[in-house]
Order: structure tokens, then C-alpha cells, then sequence
């Protein structure tokens, strides 16, 4: 895994950023993008993107890297930083955490739908799906996930929740202990290599004892040569 970590200021998200090299045919790019106020303003440490580069290491198998951008809750900084990371960028995925809630500075959900020429419910579904399991109040998150496409890509947006616990919980989904960890409930991120592949991505493998990718036996294929 490799990391790309330019981080422009928020009136500067719209500005050209490069784009990483890929080191391999099936590397896949992933933006990941933490939205808070006080985090980006350096009130507190941010966890989402941290967080999220830790599960990532423990789920994916095959390469990666990572372009991080930590800004404000603003809708119109959230969607110009979406179209940056998949326009300029070329991420085949965008992970955001945080600002999925009820309360006035909460836009990212209106921001991603603003960006879509795809909209993919089943994921927030399938989110507050999980969550209920832990908490009644997964009923008020909000998160989306679309597809944003250009003339010669595109990229899948997911809204993730912003506690770290909670993240993990949605990505993996649940597990039965009583039946030797088989998993009761999918996490959303079983159908994301998938998704990736329709889109025309990389072909994204994960660690089984994480999350396992499903596709149809008509899609899987062996791993691109270097």
C-alpha cells in the first residue's frame, strides 16, 4: 500500500491535484476524505482517516494506495473535493466519514447526491441495517453512496459513518459467535469489488477472514501480471 497525502485547503479543493502512479494494473486508488469542522481546524485529532487505513490494510489483499483530504462540514467544499478526488484524481473509490447526521452542519449526503449521475441505495440501506443491531439511533444516519462518472471513468462514493467502531461494524458487517464467527449479516463492503468491476475498475481481492468479496463464478478471474 502507498499513500498519497497532498491535502489542499478547502477553497482549494477544486484546484488540479496530480494523479498517482499505479504501480500495478489492479491497483486501486482510494480517496479517503474525513469531514469535521473542529478536526480540520485542528480542535482535535481526526480518527476517520486513520481508522479506515487500518481496516483497509486488514482487508484488502491486493494493491492499493490511498489519497487523504480532511475539511469542513460545507457542502459545496465536500462536492468540489468528491469531483477532484474522481475527476482529477482518478480514485475508483471515495470513503467519506462524518457529517451523516440530522443537525444543521450535517450535508454530506446532500453533497455526494449533488455529484452523482448514479444513485446506489442499497448501501446506506444495508448501513443502517447493521447499525440497528447496536444502537436505536441508527434510524437518523443519513449516509449515501452513488456512482460519479466522466466521459472516460468512473468511481463509486460511499458516506461511512464517523465513529471508527461503527465504520468497521458497516464495512465488515456482523458475525455470529456462537457459530464459529460465520458472518449473520454482510457488511457493505462484500459488494464493493463487484461494483468496482462494473464500473470498469481494478479488480479489488480481500482477506475472507475480514470481509469476503462476492462476485458470480462468471466474474472472477485471476489476478492481473505486473
Amino acid at each position: 500500500m502507498t499513500t498519497a497525502t497532498p491535502k489542499p485547503a478547502p477553497e482549494q479543493a477544486h484546484k488540479q491535484a496530480p494523479k498517482p502512479t499505479r504501480n500495478h494494473p489492479d491497483e486501486i486508488v482510494i480517496g479517503l476524505v474525513s469531514i469535521s469542522d473542529r478536526a480540520s481546524t485542528g480542535v482535535y485529532e481526526d480518527k476517520g482517516i486513520p481508522a479506515l487505513q487500518e481496516w483497509l490494510g486488514t482487508a484488502l489483499t491486493s494493491p492499493w494506495q490511498v489519497v487523504t483530504r480532511l475539511i469542513q462540514d460545507d457542502a459545496p467544499t465536500i462536492s468540489a473535493t468528491l469531483i477532484e478526488l474522481v475527476d482529477e484524481v482518478g480514485c475508483d473509490l471515495v470513503l467519506t466519514t462524518g457529517g451523516t447526521g440530522p443537525s444543521r452542519r450535517d450535508v454530506t449526503p446532500e453533497a455526494t447526491l449533488a455529484v452523482a449521475t448514479k444513485d446506489m441505495p442499497g448501501f446506506g440501506e444495508q448501513m443502517r441495517q447493521i447499525s440497528l443491531n447496536f444502537v436505536p439511533t441508527a434510524i437518523l444516519s443519513r449516509q449515501v453512496a452513488v456512482i460519479r462518472e466522466t466521459a472516460d471513468h468512473a468511481a463509486l462514493i460511499i458516506n461511512l459513518p464517523g465513529q471508527p467502531k461503527s465504520i468497521k461494524e458497516t464495512l465488515e458487517g456482523l458475525r455470529d459467535a456462537e457459530a464459529g464467527g460465520a458472518v449473520r449479516v454482510p457488511g457493505i463492503f462484500a459488494a464493493v469489488p463487484y461494483c468496482i468491476d462494473l464500473i470498469g475498475g481494478p479488480y479489488v481481492e480481500t482477506n475472507a477472514d475480514v470481509v469476503k468479496a462476492f462476485r458470480p463464478k462468471s466474474a472472477v478471474r485471476a489476478p492481473r501480471p505486473v
